[in-house]
C-alpha cells in the first residue's frame, strides 16, 4: 500500500492585491500628468505672432500667477476672459487654456472688448 502524501500548494504571493495596486498608482500617476498638462497655458500662433510684433514682455512669474487667476476662472466656469498684467492685456479662452491674442497695455487702452465674460486683473 502507498503511503498517502501530502502535497501544499507552492506558496504565492498576492500578486492580484500587488497587480491592482500598481495598476492604481499608474492610473493615479497618469491622471496627475494629464492634469498638470491641461492647466499648462498654450499660446496661440496668433497671439505668439503679435506678443513678438507688440514686444510684449511677460515674466514667468507673470505667466505663473495667468495660470492659477485661469484656473479660478475655469472653476467658476467662466469662458473667454480679458486678462490685464502691467505690460500687456490678453485674450485668454479659459475653457482651453489658450491665448486667444495679446496687446500691449497702451493699445489696449484704446479698445472695446467684446465677447469676454469677465476681467482679471494681475
Amino acid at each position: 500500500m502507498n503511503p498517502i502524501r501530502i502535497v501544499q500548494p507552492p506558496i504565492t504571493y498576492n500578486n492580484k492585491l500587488t497587480q491592482q495596486k500598481n495598476n492604481e498608482t499608474a492610473k493615479t500617476q497618469f491622471q496627475d500628468l494629464l492634469n498638470e498638462a491641461q492647466q499648462k497655458l498654450k499660446i496661440s500662433k496668433h497671439a505668439s505672432q503679435r506678443i513678438t510684433q507688440r514686444n510684449i514682455n511677460i515674466s514667468d512669474v507673470e505667466w505663473n500667477k495667468i495660470e492659477e487667476k485661469m484656473q479660478v476662472a475655469k472653476s467658476k466656469g467662466l469662458n473667454e476672459s480679458l486678462f490685464l498684467t502691467q505690460n500687456a492685456a490678453l485674450i485668454i479662452n479659459v475653457k482651453n487654456a489658450i491665448v486667444v491674442t495679446a496687446l500691449d497695455r497702451t493699445e489696449a487702452g484704446n479698445q472695446v472688448f467684446t465677447n469676454i465674460d469677465s476681467a482679471i486683473l494681475i
